[in-house]
């Protein structure tokens, strides 16, 4: 099933897929968000996020019982936490820093999820107190909470199990390969025994969770590694011959299409393949938590950059923008792997027209990588255009690289009302909220020190 971006214009239909975010992309221009005063920026579609919520419910609406967590690493900005869990969301985090952030905007305790290979004991200690939920990433990490739980915690606690299913075309972000950091390797020798054991042991242990991956895992590879677990979790209800597993955390992981605007896959799509690898998944005999953070964020958002120079270089033509490894970081770092489209706006933010001219997109880092895109066939860019990088959503702006010192960028929410339905094609108004303060250059120089400036110069006595 192919499943295009839900309109976020009230009131319409949507825009062709190609202008969907022209007229923010002006507005934003027009109100001064994107020029010399601000030359780069993040921007959140507010009724996007509200929409993709949406079909994710839609797509588990049969399910008896489902917790919905956003994972906190793709977006974590307070105001976007929040505006998920005003949409319903749970949070799953994976660091103290992400916890705070979680309790910050309002989640409720029962609906946040811990998973990280690396607690550490006061972690631990703080989420048990919270009576958030925790996924022990080990066998070693249970032994931990043995000493430290208090019989009284609300905290659902979990075991994370590696099914060793496999990588997808992504190394990185595999996460089920026979060697990775994350779970209990469920084929490795004595493994099995060792986790029906542990569940023997700890009656508060009452679930199992598992991730198999995320961009670049095909939905089969994720289902059966849900499966390979679910098929677990029946194994030791009946070894122990009582009701120990309750709960299945699933993870999240849906890849994203970064090719054009489709969504696709979609939620029903994941459910569909879950459904064929697993038919008793969603019979209730197991409460589903879920952790989707990249599928819900990353169309909804964007980054908009002015252009500062152009050249030319050995035959070769370049435009030098304020967007580059300081927020798109992966994409410098592993170009194939992590591809954007690029949209190409004159001064006024209006899409350019005219001829196409292979170009490079390239940021300010002073390093030579420093390339969002190489060789694109686009309208010819000039000093003052903007370049917009789309299905940046999540992970992207929300937590920059301090490479160079660079700033960390202001980022927007915004939502677009609809223009009158006569056919002329104008749009309506565009409404900006802030959601993030670019970072000024006192922060910086805070950041990196300065209350302690004198604190390594040898003073004689």
């Amino acid at each position: 099933m192919t499943q295009t971006t839900s309109a976020h214009h009230q009131g319409g239909t949507a825009p062709p897929p190609a202008a969907r975010f022209d007229a923010v992309v002006r507005a934003a221009v027009g109100q001064g968000l994107l020029g010399e005063g601000g030359p780069v920026a993040g921007f959140i579609d507010t009724e996007g996020v509200r929409a993709s919520v949406g079909a994710l419910h839609d797509a588990f609406a049969a399910t008896p019982e489902v917790l919905h967590t956003f994972a906190a690493k793709a977006c974590s900005l307070v105001p976007v936490l929040r505006l998920l869990a005003d949409c319903g969301m749970g949070c799953e985090v994976a660091s103290p820093g992400e916890l705070r952030l979680a309790v910050e905007a309002g989640f409720a305790a029962s609906r946040v999820v811990l998973d990280s290979p690396a607690k550490t004991r006061e972690e631990i200690r703080l989420a048990l107190a919270l009576g958030v939920a925790v996924n022990a990433d080990s066998l070693d990490e249970l032994r931990r909470i043995d000493a430290l739980r208090n019989p009284g915690t609300a905290s659902v606690l979990g075991l994370r199990v590696n099914p060793q299913v496999g990588g997808g075309s992504i190394g990185p972000m595999s996460t089920a390969t026979d060697t990775s950091k994350f779970g209990v390797a469920l084929r490795d020798p004595g493994a099995h025994e060792a986790i029906v054991e542990a569940f023997r042991e700890r009656p508060w242990l009452t679930r199992l969770h598992t991730h198999v991956g995320s961009q670049g895992c095909p939905l089969e590879l994720i289902a059966d590694g849900v499966a390979r677990t679910y098929e677990l979790a029946e194994e030791i209800n009946a070894t122990l011959g009582v009701r120990r597993v309750t709960s299945l955390d699933i993870g999240g992981g849906l890849p994203v299409n970064f090719t054009d605007e489709t969504v696709r896959p979609g939620y029903a799509d994941y459910v569909a393949a879950l459904t064929a690898a697993a038919p008793g998944l969603f019979s209730g005999r197991y409460s589903l938590v879920t952790e989707f953070g990249r599928s819900l964020l990353a169309k909804n958002g964007f980054i908009g950059a002015r252009v500062e120079y152009t050249k030319n270089a050995g035959g070769r033509r370049i435009a030098l923008t304020h967007a580059g490894a300081q927020t798109a970081t992966r994409t410098v770092l592993m170009p194939d792997a992590w591809p954007l489209r690029i949209g190409a706006f004159g001064p006024d933010g209006t899409p350019k027209t005219g001829p196409s001219l292979a170009q490079d997109i390239a940021g300010p880092c002073c390093f030579a990588g420093d390339v969002v895109a190489y060789g694109r066939e686009l309208p010819e860019l000039a000093e003052d255009d903007v370049v917009v990088l789309y299905d940046t959503g999540a992970y992207y702006f929300s937590t920059p690289w301090a490479y160079n010192s660079l700033p960390r960028p202001a980022v927007y929410g915004f939502r677009a009302v609809a223009g009158p339905e006569d056919g002329s094609g104008h749009d309506g108004p565009v409404t900006f909220t802030t959601v993030r303060d670019a970072q000024s250059l006192d922060d910086i120089a805070a950041e990196s020190g300065l209350a302690h400036a004198d604190a390594l110069i040898q003073r004689d006595g």
